[in-house]
């Protein structure tokens, strides 16, 4: 069992999401719809994207979400990059360096691992034209990230 399960504030919209997110992840499902009395409006819900456990409650207008906590989603290649950006990004808005906000408010980072592998190495020259690259960016793209790695 999972230990740590993030946990999603919704006015009203739980569910909504839920289904949404469930469209885009590969490898996903619904666990659980609570409503508030037999018939009543749908109270919290449980899924699961590939294979990480998510809450979330229909708990009003008082909190909403900010950018200070995002989902970070690894990618290993440019249609991976583009898959979830496009679909995450529907209704929402691009921000720099690989991060959306979602039509939700919920806060993505889109980032491919080669972003990371680049950032990493030893060459600081090399790694500064990455990060300066990434800067540029909304949607990360690997080719330019690659194309400024290996500049001279």
């Amino acid at each position: 069992m999972q230990k740590i399960t993030p946990f999603l504030w919704f006015d009203n919209q739980a569910e909504e999401a839920m289904n949404f997110y469930l469209s885009i992840f590969k490898d996903s499902k619904v666990l659980r719809v609570s409503r508030a009395g037999d018939n009543g409006p749908v109270f919290s819900v449980e899924f699961q994207l590939n294979g990480t456990d998510f809450y979330a409650l229909n708990g009003g207008p008082m909190f909403k979400f900010s950018p200070a906590t995002s989902f970070f989603i690894h990618c290993e290649t440019q249609e991976e990059v583009d898959h979830y950006w496009d679909k995450l990004g529907e209704g929402g808005k691009p921000n720099r360096c690989g991060w959306l906000d979602d039509k939700f408010g919920l806060t993505w980072q889109v980032v491919p691992n080669a972003l990371s592998k680049y950032l990493a190495d030893p060459d600081r020259k090399k790694a500064g034209r990455v990060m300066h690259a990434m800067m540029q960016m909304n949607k990360i793209e690997i080719a330019l990230l690659k194309e400024a790695y290996e500049q001279e």
